[in-house]
């Protein structure tokens, strides 16, 4: 490896990962560390509660029988029926169905997790990297992450993988490119603001103090696997940026770097399908 490349990784990450595996060898060697670990059991199994119940509810009609059920019982028939024609409406409809998608994406991220650590491990949301303080100190890494993503941003949008898949609200001229185009890329963004706090937060810093720096490693399996639907090319990229957030993340406390450059890909890739395509510029 050349000199450079390990001086850059010393000085920005390799004290920090020490310190975190340090912390976590003292841990595990602790009392509380030899025995059953149910801080790091309760963040794993929250964390596939929430990606099942995302995968469940992420379209309006897969909530529709369980809905008109509710509906029947609690208020009658009629409201069943009415339930059940709405949620059919929003599920053909492009806009409502997602916002439903992403106000789900944000809930499932955000809501339990954020219940988990206030009332059964009763900690500050700081500690899962909600927090600011010494962000802006690390600001070359950002910049060399978006030095490499714009370029290949760019590159791939004009792929018939992606232009056929973004952006998620499909135009089909540039007059369509207006307020409901514009609120669902505040929702999309709201988004990866909930993931990145859900993978890089709760899942890193969750279970950090177990697996040290591999806590990072073990977040990435469910990382991925959420790409699934997506082209390869992209499914593929999540597990390296996948790490690479994660160990962002781990090494400046704060889950905000890694939203931002998420958001510059996600908005960069809506982009530039549009600009390819015509329907801006």
């Amino acid at each position: 490896m050349p000199r450079f490349i390990r001086d850059i990784w010393e000085r920005w990450f390799g004290e920090p990962l020490r310190k975190v595996e340090d912390a976590a060898l003292a841990y595990r060697l602790s009392p509380a560390g030899r025995g059953l670990d149910w801080k790091t059991v309760t963040v794993i199994l929250t964390a596939a509660a929430c990606l099942t119940i995302q995968n469940y509810a992420s379209h309006p009609d897969r909530l529709t029988p369980l809905a008109g059920f509710v509906a029947d019982r609690a208020v009658g028939p009629g409201a069943r029926r009415e339930v059940e024609v709405t949620l059919r409406d929003w599920t053909h409809a492009q806009g409502p169905r997602l916002l439903w998608s992403g106000i789900t994406a944000v809930l499932t991220y955000t809501l339990l997790p954020v219940l988990v650590i206030k009332l059964a491990f009763r900690e500050r949301l700081t500690d899962y990297g909600t927090g600011v303080r010494g962000v802006v100190a690390d600001w070359p890494v950002y910049i060399a992450f978006a030095v490499v993503m714009i370029p290949l941003v760019w590159l791939f949008s004009g792929e018939e993988r992606f232009q056929d898949m973004y952006p998620f609200y499909h135009v089909t001229s540039p007059t369509e490119v207006g307020h409901a185009f514009v609120r669902w890329e505040v929702v999309y963004a709201l988004q990866f603001v909930g993931l990145e706090f859900f993978f890089r937060g709760f899942m890193v810093h969750g279970t950090k103090h177990r697996f040290g720096a591999y806590a990072v490693f073990v977040m990435v399996i469910p990382y991925c696997m959420i790409h699934y639907h997506k082209p390869v090319p992209e499914a593929i990229g999540s597990i390296l940026a996948g790490v690479a957030l994660g160990l962002v993340s781990l090494v400046t406390r704060s889950v905000w770097p890694g939203a931002a450059l998420h958001i510059m890909v996600a908005w960069g890739m809506d982009l530039s399908c549009l600009i390819r395509r015509g329907m801006i510029g």
